[in-house]
C-alpha cells in the first residue's frame, strides 16, 4: 500500500501496514492485530505524542537499565514488527541482552522472530529455553537462564499482564511499555511507560546516553519515581486532552 508521507496519520498507517505484513509472514499472529488496535485507541487519547509522565518514566527506565547488573530486553512478535531495529539499538547501547518470548509460541514463529531481530546485527536469546518463570501457565514461562531468568531488570514492550506480574513477583524490576495505563501490565510494572513503542524506545536510548556517566543522578532519578503517581498523571493528561484543556 502506498501511503503519502504528507498524510496526517502517516506513522500510524505505516505501523498498521507493518503489522499486517508481519501477519502474512507468520511473525505476528492475527490476535496481534487486535492488540495493536487496542493500543492505537489509547494513543488517540494521549494525542499520539509522548506526554510528560511518559517522558519521566522513560528517563527512569534508562536509569534502571544502566544501574542493572544483568538487564534484559524482551521481545514479542508485535514489538519485533514495530520496533525491532530500535530495540536492537537500545540493547547495544545499554548494553543489555535481548530475548524473544512469545505467548503463541511455535518453533516456526520463534525462528522467524529471532531471525528478524538478528538481522539488526545482535545476538538473540530464546530459541533454546533452559529455565522457566514461576507462576505462568502458558509458554511465556519458557525463558533462558542467561537472559530473563537471571535478569535483575527486564524491559517488556507490548507486554501481557500475567508475565509482568510474575516477573515482579520473582523480584525483578519490570519496565513496561504499554499504551493502556489501566492494564495489569502498567499497574504491575515497576516503571510503567505509557507511550507508543516506536517513540518510547528511542527516548529511553536518548536518556541512556545522557545519564551514562552519572550514577548519582541515576540513583536519585530512580528514588524520586513513584509508579502510582505516574499512572495518575497519565490519566489526568488523558482527561485534560478529552476536555480540550478547558479545565471545567
Amino acid at each position: 500500500m502506498e501511503i503519502s508521507e504528507g498524510h496526517p496519520r502517516y506513522r500510524s498507517l505505516m505501523a498498521r501496514e507493518r503489522i499486517v505484513c508481519m501477519v502474512d509472514e507468520g511473525m505476528v499472529t492475527p490476535t496481534g492485530m487486535i492488540s495493536h488496535g487496542r493500543g492505537e485507541a489509547y494513543d488517540y487519547l494521549l494525542g499520539e505524542a509522548t506526554i510528560v509522565p511518559a517522558e519521566q518514566a522513560e528517563r527512569v527506565a534508562a536509569a534502571y537499565l544502566l544501574e542493572a547488573i544483568n538487564p534484559v530486553i524482551c521481545v514479542n512478535g508485535n514489538a519485533a514488527a514495530l520496533a525491532g531495529e530500535e530495540l536492537a539499538a537500545l540493547a547495544r547501547l545499554v548494553p543489555a541482552k535481548l530475548e524473544v518470548n512469545l505467548f503463541h509460541r511455535t518453533p516456526e514463529r520463534m525462528t522467524k522472530v529471532v531471525a528478524h531481530m538478528e538481522s539488526f546485527g545482535i545476538e538473540v536469546l530464546g530459541l533454546e529455553p533452559d529455565a522457566s518463570i514461576p507462576g505462568i501457565a502458558s509458554d511465556r514461562a519458557l525463558c533462558t537462564m542467561e537472559g530473563i531468568h537471571d535478569a535483575d531488570v527486564v524491559l517488556v514492550p507490548i507486554e501481557d499482564g500475567d508475565r509482568a506480574e510474575a516477573l515482579v513477583q520473582a523480584g525483578k524490576v519490570v519496565i513496561a511499555i504499554d499504551l493502556n495505563p489501566l492494564s495489569r501490565t502498567s499497574r504491575a510494572a515497576t516503571v510503567p511507560v505509557v507511550d507508543e513503542v516506536t517513540r518510547a524506545v528511542p527516548n529511553i536510548g536518548r536518556h541512556v546516553k545522557a545519564m551514562r556517566g552519572d550514577s548519582g543522578l541515576r540513583r536519585r532519578t530512580i528514588k524520586s519515581f513513584d509508579a502510582e503517581d505516574c499512572i495518575d498523571a497519565v490519566l489526568v493528561n488523558i482527561c485534560d486532552h478529552l476536555m480540550g484543556d478547558r479545565g471545567d
